[in-house]
């Protein structure tokens, strides 16, 4: 199949979705769209190049109020590195985030690094340590059904493409909970054109997490019984993921809108819970982000989509799954667990290189 064949159906491919977590800290940092470059007629029996697109973005986003489940609210600054690039098949995107919380306050006044984050070591608001640092990232990779079976058959109306997906996330922070987390999803998304140069993409797909409650192996859950979950492991039951990204150009000006949303199913405790354990059940989570990015590089240098800067608001509710008040379970009984909202507004820039 000639190049401009598997280009066509590739366009809505260019935003890839992502698990619940993931989506949140690190797709809301993919503000460079990379417009796909028009096919270069090729001579008789030469191939394609192996990549049509190949792409890096540096940048950096402040979020001003950031939370933690179980701590409280902080700003956070945002270090991003990602990478997208396009071949005959399908695509691959991955992302690298730094993210530092500038609120060192004990909880629940802020979210500190360990061992500053465990209730009742320090005075609620001390500032003997300073805010937590996370490292997260994430890879994706799409195979478009149109190019492996060399059909247009998935193309109808507005459905351009369907697609397998598949990808994995990690993480590392310096809490006392010492989340590690791992992850694996896989299934389907579907891209469709929107009037005016808009995609809208759809992700259906299963989600296995591995995580550590560091809280659960260090700090017994009752003096009067043995640890449940001395080695702290935390292992998910699968569940299911819905995630859509929306982008739309505003007609002729330097403006973009992206918008995305995340449903995240129930997973379970991951380890002994309710009034035997330290874990929280966790929910269906939410989230949904609204982005305006401005070309700065269109404007200024006639660079189009090389140097953008952005505004946003998000609104993660049941942050990791947890709900901010945890049936049949001592916590329960308690004060509401705080930090399991997140909203408000968040900024920043970026470059491609």
């Amino acid at each position: 199949m000639r190049t401009s064949a598997r280009l066509a159906l590739l366009v809505c491919a260019i935003v890839l979705t992502t698990t619940a977590s993931g989506w949140a800290q690190v797709d809301a940092n993919r503000v460079v769209n990379t417009p796909l470059p028009a096919p270069e007629s090729l001579k008789p029996g030469e191939k394609p190049p192996l990549f049509i697109v190949n792409d890096n973005t540096v940048g950096y986003r402040y979020l001003a109020t950031g939370t933690d489940p179980g701590a409280g609210k902080t700003p956070k600054n945002v270090l991003f590195f990602n990478h997208f690039d396009v071949w005959a098949y399908g695509t691959n995107f991955a992302a690298f985030d730094w993210l530092t919380a500038t609120n060192g306050r004990a909880p629940p006044l802020g979210t500190p690094a360990a061992p500053c984050d465990q209730n009742g070591l320090d005075p609620p608001g001390s500032t003997r340590c300073p805010g937590y640092t996370e490292i997260y990232g994430l890879f994706r990779s799409t195979l478009g059904w149109n190019q492996l079976f060399n059909t247009k058959a998935f193309s109808a109306g507005p459905l351009t493409n369907i697609e397998f997906i598949v990808g994995g996330d990690f993480n590392a922070d310096n809490t006392t909970e010492g989340s590690a987390k791992r992850d694996v999803v896989g299934g389907l998304q579907f891209d469709f054109q929107t009037p005016s140069k808009g995609s809208l993409t759809v992700g259906v797909m299963a989600y296995q997490e591995w995580n550590h409650d560091g809280f659960a192996a260090t700090i017994p859950f009752l003096l009067s019984l043995p640890n449940p979950n001395p080695s702290g492991n935390v292992q998910f039951n699968p569940t299911w993921d819905i995630e859509i990204n929306y982008t739309q150009p505003l007609g002729n000006t330097p403006f973009t809108f992206r918008s995305v949303a995340t449903l995240h199913g129930q997973k379970g405790c991951g380890e002994p819970c309710g009034f035997s354990g330290p874990g929280y059940l966790r929910t269906n989570e939410y989230f949904t982000q609204q982005q305006l990015v401005f070309d700065v590089g269109e404007v200024l240098w006639n660079e189009p989509q090389r140097y953008v800067i952005f505004g946003a608001y998000r609104w993660w509710n049941n942050k990791f799954g947890i709900s901010a008040y945890q049936p049949n379970s001592a916590t329960s009984t308690l004060q509401r667990i705080p930090g399991t909202l997140e909203s408000g507004w968040s900024g920043g820039a970026a470059m491609k290189f």
